[in-house]
């Protein structure tokens, strides 16, 4: 089969990247693979300098020229108004190859953020979705994204997975919580502005000094500048209890996520399906996050750990002291999101579910 691969992929490393790479590393062992990279470097949304301006041309340009003859075109969709205009572009220069196209959603605020604001926007999306093959969203709560844009049968539900080396033994969850006192915290994503990483650190710095003691705050991964990388660091000067170790990959995140009783991802964006929750329970964490977009479809307080309102130190605080007070029930739900992860969460169930919507469109 011969697939048009249009996709971020690594570097940089984010959530989107990471599932991209591991899903064309299982096409290009069968099938004919021409791959159109959409990455760019940063974190900011939409066409911010006249190289990127360039290079979505480029994008386009290259689309263009290698769409002839695929039996199927597979495109991660974006969410911000600029590349939604880019995917735009894509599906009219594909417009004849449409029926044969499966769009990838990797969020949750397409409709949000992009639809339901800009009504010639969803006009125009409307009039290339409903020609499209399939689109594969990540849960339950996504399905409406695409409601009156195609055909339900059309959509497919895909979660997301955790890469196999990150997941721990039953063995070794039980002897991590065997020692729960201090408690070890991590915060492990993209440190920008609505990740809830800064109510993390207001929720500690605002614990009792005797309670602090108990608890070791971990934070891993990239800043938006060196100004926020700096100001963060000076915050956290001077408190032997929290370390930033940087961005982490490979063995370094491994062991960052095997020695963590808690994984916090306090998050107030409307987020799709944070692969970083599924990675803390493969690695036997309870987490802490918020009912944000769709971690709803992951997540439930109280069975995978502990729920707190977005945009609340206040909140994340009386959790962290309700954790330090009563551990005991903190390995149960570990080894509980442990198991979820083996049953659900597999990057062999990721790609075979994946290959098996492509599969479908390239026979048809």
């Amino acid at each position: 089969m011969k697939i048009l691969y249009i996709a971020p992929l690594p570097p940089p490393v984010t959530g989107q990247s990471l599932a991209s790479q591991i899903l064309l590393d299982e096409l290009v062992r069968d099938h004919q693979v021409e791959v159109v990279n959409l990455s760019k470097q940063g974190f900011k949304q939409g066409v911010d300098s006249l190289g990127r301006v360039f290079q979505v041309f480029a994008i386009i340009r290259e689309v263009f020229r290698r769409k002839r003859g695929r039996d199927v075109i597979y495109l991660t969709i974006s969410e911000s108004v600029a590349g939604n205009l880019k995917d735009l572009f894509i599906y009219l220069v594909c417009f004849s190859r449409l029926h044969r196209m499966v769009v990838h959603l990797h969020g949750g605020s397409f409709k949000k953020l992009l639809l339901d604001r800009y009504k010639p926007l969803l006009v125009l999306n409307r009039f290339f979705i409903r020609r499209l093959a399939a689109s594969v969203v990540l849960g339950d709560s996504h399905v409406v994204i695409f409601d009156g844009l195609m055909d339900s049968k059309k959509i497919h539900i895909i979660p997301n997975f955790a890469e196999d080396y990150l997941f721990a033994s039953q063995d070794e969850v039980k002897e991590k919580f065997a020692q729960v006192l201090p408690l070890r915290v991590l915060f492990m994503s993209n440190l920008i502005e609505g990740k809830g990483y800064q109510q993390l650190l207001d929720a500690y710095l605002g614990l009792r000094y005797e309670m602090q003691r108990l608890v070791k705050l971990d934070f891993a991964g990239a800043f938006e500048s060196q100004n926020l990388k700096d100001g963060f660091l000076a915050r956290i000067k001077g408190h032997e209890g929290i370390t930033y170790h940087g961005v982490v990959a490979g063995a370094q995140k491994k062991t960052l996520l095997a020695q963590a009783h808690v994984f916090c991802l306090p998050t107030s964006l409307n987020e799709g399906q944070p692969i970083s929750i599924l990675e803390a329970y493969a690695s036997g964490c309870v987490v802490v996050t918020t009912d944000q977009g769709g971690i709803r479809d992951i997540f439930s307080d109280g069975v995978h750990g502990y729920q707190v309102l977005a945009n609340s130190a206040d909140s994340i605080r009386r959790v962290l002291e309700s954790m330090i007070e009563n551990v005991q029930p903190l390995s149960q739900i570990a080894l509980r999101n442990r198991e979820a992860a083996l049953i659900k969460y597999r990057t062999s169930s990721y790609n075979a579910s994946l290959l098996e919507v492509i599969t479908a469109i390239g026979a048809g």
